[in-house]
């Protein structure tokens, strides 16, 4: 059976135990959170995040290129002035290249690449990275460079040990200011 098959069963089960339903559209915490769509965590869980507190941005590899446009949304319509980028170790965007994921999507879909899906995949990039904690710092950079992203906004980058939940496993890889690295445990301003 299919999760989709579930889901009306999971909700049912799920809907008496809300009281928020009142709760205000823009998150009460003014924070959005993007980091990966990793299924061995669930985000609100590990980071104490209760309904209606933050935005929470998943995708693959927690890569911020992926993300603006939410964050953008986030800020602008949804008042949050604050973003929290977390990456994690043992990652699968760090086990791959572009070429070698270009080819399996075309091998496995049977793409002729004429066609509108084959020339597409051939420009598709993935973000695969070769390190986690150089990511989140090259990540943290752009989003403190996007024209997009108000000046003011707190940005600070972590990364959590994949598969280790134990306490302590979320780190700082270091905070960037200015575009300049500053060294682990260094407390520093954005501007």
């Amino acid at each position: 059976m299919s999760y989709a098959a579930d889901l009306k069963s999971h909700n049912d089960k799920y809907v008496p135990t809300k009281t928020n339903g009142q709760l205000p559209l823009p998150p009460a915490r003014k924070v959005a959170v993007l980091l990966c769509m990793d299924a061995r965590v669930i985000p609100e869980a590990a980071l104490g995040i209760k309904e209606g507190e933050a935005h929470v941005i998943r995708n693959a590899g927690a890569r911020a290129t992926d993300a603006v446009r939410s964050l953008v949304i986030s800020q602008q319509l949804l008042g949050t002035n604050e973003i929290v980028v977390i990456g994690h170790t043992d990652c699968g965007m760090e086990t791959f290249t572009t070429e070698q994921a270009r080819g399996i999507v075309t091998k496995s879909l049977s793409l002729d690449p004429s066609s509108e899906g084959g020339k597409y995949i051939s420009n598709f990039e993935f973000q695969e990275f070769p390190k986690v904690h150089a990511n989140v710092v090259s990540d943290v950079a752009f989003l403190k460079s996007h024209e997009l992203i108000k000046k003011e906004t707190k940005i600070s980058g972590w990364v959590r040990k994949g598969r280790q939940h134990q306490p302590g496993g979320l780190k700082r890889p270091c905070l960037i200011s200015h575009l300049k690295t500053i060294s682990p445990g260094t407390v520093h301003s954005r501007r």
